[in-house]
């Protein structure tokens, strides 16, 4: 198999949105092809119609568009005779039944939903496993349309097998079982379909959650009846919730991949952070930031943890704070300008902006909490904490009337916080205390103790309304 070109698959069923448990599935997939210079194929798993949800593939190559996981073949790129999409591929799973059939490794499932029920219900007060394969006709009738398909285990047998990530794993006689192949409505159940597209599209490794290495042995009795080739399994970690005892999922309020985009983070951040939910660079390797060329460079499958990653969003800002500050200042200002509300679009706002945010939604949010309307409206300010510390009122008055005549000598078209800011520490230093002369200027022109430094609010709100906030103050 290692002689084979490398080909990997995403296989989401359409029942929802994209959690970061699947798209990291999908981005583990995906790294293997590209480091490989292998192919990527995206297949859409529709097998069970009442759980499709209207909309979901799109949604789901839209989540993969985003993260830049471009695939080679998928339900929008279907080549001559291989389409991706499971319901449009019914026939291959006839033919694939039929080939069991005629090799004596399936049957028609006669037996009624009463009486497998009254089968567990025997195997539960008797204390033991339900095996269907203890109750298998001994002379089923020929298959039909309209009836069930049976996988027939002929020999419950020890299982062994090779994982990438876990090594050797084994199970006894008890984890196989005579499974459904084909439903009653003529769909393949995902047991036996995924098995089938998996050979007719030469997938070469599956990454997979953890979830699927109980059903393992069955699937190698599939391969074993067809006389196929198994892929090479890769099991990643589960994704742990933000308290470490929960794997994330919908029913645990994972969110939509798509929102963290919504909320303006980074594809490249998002695309980082989720390669490092249970992968790592290698040994000595220390590396968090990492670009999409690094990452697929450094991909390994031995670098994969067999232990649960914990999803921590604290470390998914910090990672897309890094990645903003790769950005030029062109594309930075950009954003920033686009998130800003009307009437905020100002370009002098945008370091201000930039020191607090971690990711672009931040921007909306401080502005919306009128962290920034200190820029656009005079605030309100009280006399006693004008004054700093034991100063009197008239020697902070005094202070900020040479502060005043000194701004008063700057170009307004040269208004700069670098001549704001040597202007005012010209006058601070000429005194006992800077604070006496820096503290009372940025309350006056802030209305707060903690703010922007002085000299970037008054090169932001320009001379003239420098000088009218330190008057009122007066």
């Amino acid at each position: 198999m290692e002689d084979k070109k490398v080909v990997t698959r995403f296989a989401p069923s359409p029942t929802g949105f994209m959690h970061v448990g699947s798209v990291r599935t999908a981005l583990f997939a995906w790294l293997w092809a590209r480091k490989n210079n292998g192919i990527f194929i995206l297949r859409i798993e529709d097998t069970d119609k009442k759980r499709e949800v209207e909309g979901s593939i799109e949604h789901i190559m839209e989540t993969l568009r985003w993260l830049g996981l471009d695939y080679d073949a998928g339900p929008d790129k279907c080549e001559p005779g291989m389409c991706y999409t499971q319901s449009e591929r019914l026939e291959i799973y006839k033919k694939y039944a039929n080939i069991l059939i005629k090799k004596g490794f399936a049957y028609s499932d006669v037996s009624s939903l009463e009486e497998i029920e009254q089968f567990r219900k025997k195997a539960e007060e008797e204390k033991r496993a339900f095996l269907f394969r203890e109750h298998r006709p001994e002379n089923p009738p020929e298959w039909k349309e309209g009836f069930p398909l049976r996988f027939k285990i002929k020999e419950p047998k020890r299982t062994v097998w090779h994982d990438a990530v876990r090594g050797e794993l084994t199970a006894g006689p008890e984890a196989l079982d005579d499974f459904i192949l084909i439903k009653s409505d003529g769909y393949p159940t995902y047991n036996f379909a995924h098995i089938v597209d998996d050979i007719e599209m030469g997938i070469t490794h599956v990454v997979r959650g953890q979830e699927f290495i109980s059903s393992t042995p069955n699937y190698i009795a599939v391969y074993e009846a067809l006389e196929a080739p198994q892929p090479t399994y890769v099991t990643a970690p589960p994704i742990m919730g933000e308290e470490g005892n929960k794997k994330m999922g919908k029913r645990e309020g994972a969110k939509d991949v798509l929102e963290y985009r919504n909320e303006g983070y980074l594809p490249e951040a998002m695309f980082n952070f989720l390669a490092l939910l249970g992968w790592n660079p290698g040994s000595g390797d220390n590396r968090e930031v990492m670009s999409r060329e690094e990452i697929v460079e450094s991909f390994d499958l031995t670098h994969i943890q067999k232990s649960g990653a914990q999803f921590n969003e604290e470390k998914l800002d910090w990672i897309n704070k890094e990645h903003i500050k790769k950005l030029s200042p062109e594309q930075i200002e950009k954003n920033i300008l686009e998130w800003l509300p009307e009437g905020m679009k100002n370009s002098k706002l945008v370091p201000v902006v930039l020191e607090r945010i971690s990711k672009w939604g931040d921007v909306k949010d401080i502005a919306e909490r009128g962290k920034l309307d200190l820029f656009f409206e005079t605030p309100e300010i009280q006399r006693e904490k004008l004054i700093f510390k034991n100063s009197t009122p008239e020697k902070i008055s005094e202070n900020i009337k040479i502060v005043i005549q000194a701004l008063g000598n700057i170009d307004e078209n040269n208004f700069t916080t670098e001549n704001v800011k040597d202007a005012l520490m010209l006058v601070a230093n000429m005194g006992e205390s800077r604070g006496e002369v820096l503290h009372p200027v940025r309350y006056a022109l802030s209305g707060s103790d903690k703010s922007p430094d002085p000299f970037i609010i008054a090169s932001i709100i320009g001379k003239n309304e420098t000088i009218s906030r330190l008057q009122k103050a007066i």
